[in-house]
């Protein structure tokens, strides 16, 4: 596995040193620990590439969340045949040959590999140089234990046997192997694993470093991509929720809420604020920069190294916006040009359960506008029904479905993108529900082209929040009902809420929740979990389509109602039943090249 092989190299090339022959001064693209890194500068270049492999297509480059925690989630359906392990994702049964875990187990472990590089030549510099700058090798040492520890909580969270309970419950189960140091050998390389206590043992301590070693430090806008004393302690409070320490939790989180500095984004900001809009903003805690112009390649699979990501080719909205010729087709529902693949739209279920109740059934009927010498993207020859047209603007308009709804979906027939990057065009359905009235049919906004054609432009160009100060918000939510103060939990699930309206988050109103079982948006849906329950609704709502549901569905041990409520998934063949086994699901499998080539690793159960 390439887990192995880099960890092997990295014995070999840095541990070992440079063994030269006289005439053999040893390959140029490997460094020895006896001659590199002789400054900060250089430990610097070392620390680069554990934020780098944030973008590998195992992670956020291309697959892991539109491939397997979207279909996981549910959140889309697909316009895609699929592949195996796509549609196993969208099943929620996986097989461990399983090519989506084992890409991110493999890129999660070069990640840990990155940052142990990091840790070690740090200590390697301090002792070559003595005169070296502390304080400098300290903030690059506590990005290193932040990043390793997020490394580490993902892979805990996927591939742990179980979520640990309060009181060290489950902590005898099956975590994840630990490597904390450079293996001096491939022996080194075969670990066994860890107890769930003992990894979130170490991603706490992780955590805890970085928050000490990253004490006061305050970016310039420069770095502003760079982990935070912020950054670590509000990762580390997710950790405390993951674990149930309600009452650490409690302590870090209002910790972060009170003295980082951080507030949430009003409305109008927030509602671009995941489209290449409003980077490294007032809510943002640790974010993983994108940069569209870095390359003009093809994303991940560009010449420069890990600079952009291509998610959106898959979420990409389909539009009305072509030729047929040199005239605008007519806007006839089946004939469409996409912003990028479009394998994925939102699954009509979430559309629904944000409070959307009018119903999806329109009719097509002639344009009034339309005169067959004045065509135009968004002067069709066909309309949408005005009637159900004007019944939809005015759910927006007086807010009788969550408002997020509108930040994370376009809906066909009101939305408009940027086809072509210049001209905007309407919002079409896809193409797999053209000409059905029983589908709502709408695409993605959040992470997804809007204003530019990724099929020309080749990349995305939106950073991903690793960690936002609404999901803080939502985190010490949770900490404070599990500890018997609903009242603030309460308050803390409105602030959020009251900002998705266009409220003061701070001010009493009148859609805030009145108890921890007042009915939500999902109510609508006769939604049986999400119905009556703010703290998952909140949680779903506001981290639509960001990756954390899965950890939240797993963690509460609500997949099988959720796969009852999502009914089916789809590729363009045919939909297919969402099924869901509560013994095997909540858990990804150890890859089979994984078990095939460590002696001491165990596979979880089921599987």
């Amino acid at each position: 596995m390439s887990k192995k092989i880099y960890i092997a190299a990295l014995a070999l090339v840095l541990v070992a040193g440079c063994k030269k022959a006289p005439i053999n001064v040893g390959p140029p693209n490997q460094y020895s620990s006896s001659t590199y890194p002789k400054t900060v500068s250089d430990l610097q270049s070392v620390l680069v590439s554990a934020y780098a492999n944030l973008r590998d297509q195992g992670i956020f480059g291309f697959h892991y969340l539109p491939k397997a925690l979207s279909n996981s989630m549910h959140t889309v359906n697909s316009e895609y045949n699929g592949d195996t392990g796509w549609n196993e994702m969208a099943a929620n049964n996986l097989s461990v040959g399983n090519q989506y875990p084992s890409e991110t187990w493999q890129a999660l472990y070069v990640g840990i590999k990155d940052c142990n590089v990091t840790i070690y030549a740090a200590g390697t510099l301090l002792k070559t140089d003595p005169s070296a700058d502390k304080n400098a090798i300290n903030l690059i040492l506590g990005q290193a234990h932040c990043l390793r520890g997020w490394y580490y909580m993902q892979l805990e969270c996927l591939f742990g046997e179980s979520y640990m309970a309060a009181g060290g419950v489950n902590g005898d189960k099956m975590g994840v192997p630990l490597y904390t140091e450079v293996p001096a050998n491939l022996a080194g390389t075969q670990v066994a694993r860890s107890s769930v206590k003992d990894t979130w043992a170490l991603v706490i301590s992780d955590f805890k470093q970085a928050a000490t070693l990253l004490k006061g430090k305050v970016w310039p806008a420069s770095d502003a991509a760079r982990a935070t004393e912020w950054s670590a302690k509000g990762l580390l409070g997710k950790a405390y929720v993951y674990t149930q320490d309600w009452a650490d939790a409690k302590t870090t989180l209002l910790d972060v809420i009170t003295n980082s500095g951080k507030s949430l984004m009003p409305y109008n900001v927030y509602h671009d604020a995941f489209n290449g809009s409003n980077k490294f903003n007032s809510e943002s805690l640790l974010e993983l920069y994108i940069d569209q112009n870095s390359n003009g390649g093809y994303g991940i699979y560009s010449g420069a190294a890990n600079s952009s990501t291509i998610n959106g080719l898959i979420w990409a909205p389909r539009t009305f916006g072509g030729y047929s010729g040199t005239v605008p087709f007519d806007g006839t529902e089946g004939t469409t040009q996409a912003l990028g693949y479009p394998n994925e739209f939102v699954h009509d279920q979430n559309v629904v359960r944000f409070g959307y109740s009018i119903g999806s059934a329109y009719n097509l009927v002639p344009n009034p506008k339309y005169t067959g010498s004045n065509p135009s993207f968004l002067n069709p020859k066909v309309i949408q029904d005005p009637v159900y047209k004007a019944s939809a603007l005015a759910v927006r308009t007086n807010q009788t479905a969550d408002p997020r709804l509108w930040v994370n979906t376009l809906q066909p027939w009101i939305d408009s993108v940027k086809f072509d990057g210049t001209n905007w065009a309407l919002v079409s359905k896809p193409d797999v529900y053209a000409f059905q009235q029983n589908h709502y049919g709408f695409s993605m906004r959040k992470y997804a082209p809007i204003d530019y054609n990724e099929n020309t432009i080749n990349s995305d160009k939106w950073d991903y929040y690793l960690l936002r100060l609404a999901d803080v918000y939502l985190l010490y939510a949770e900490a404070s009902i599990n500890s018997g103060d609903n009242a603030t939990g309460l308050e803390y699930l409105n602030k959020v809420k009251r900002r998705a309206y266009g409220l003061p988050i701070n001010a009493a109103s009148a859609i805030d929740y009145k108890s921890v079982t007042d009915q939500t948006s999902a109510a609508n849906a006769s939604d049986p979990v999400l119905g009556n329950n703010p703290l998952y609704y909140e949680r779903w709502a506001e981290l639509f389509n960001e990756g954390s549901w899965w950890f939240d569905v797993c963690r509460w041990k609500i997949g099988a109602s959720e796969a009852t409520f999502f009914g089916t998934a789809l590729n363009t063949t045919q939909p297919f039943s969402t099924t869901f086994d509560p013994a095997k699901s909540y858990v990804w499998p150890i890859p089979l090249s994984e078990v095939n080539t460590n002696s001491k690793i165990k596979q979880n159960p089921n599987y």
